[in-house]
């Protein structure tokens, strides 16, 4: 079985906003505490998770990275255009 050029990678929120009590610690790709991406994210800042099982809430790493284009082009909300 080979595997497919259309394969969409996910990240968790600890691998999003980092955790520093796991083993090793992970950085965070967005700095941010975990209660302050959930708020952006029920404001729109932030893209929607998606939700892989009942207790499983993931987010598409093109989400993730389109919203740290937005950011690094200095737009102040995800999906707000340039």
């Amino acid at each position: 079985m080979s595997p497919t050029q259309n394969t969409t990678r996910y990240l968790r929120l600890q691998q999003i906003v980092g955790n520093r009590n796991s083993s090793p610690p992970l950085e965070p790709i967005i700095p941010i505490s975990a209660s302050s991406w959930w708020a952006g994210v029920a404001e729109g800042r932030f893209p929607k998770p998606v939700k892989l099982g009942p207790n499983t809430t993931a987010w598409r790493w093109e989400d993730i990275q389109g919203l740290l284009d937005h950011l690094a082009g200095g737009a102040e909300s995800y999906g707000q255009s340039q």
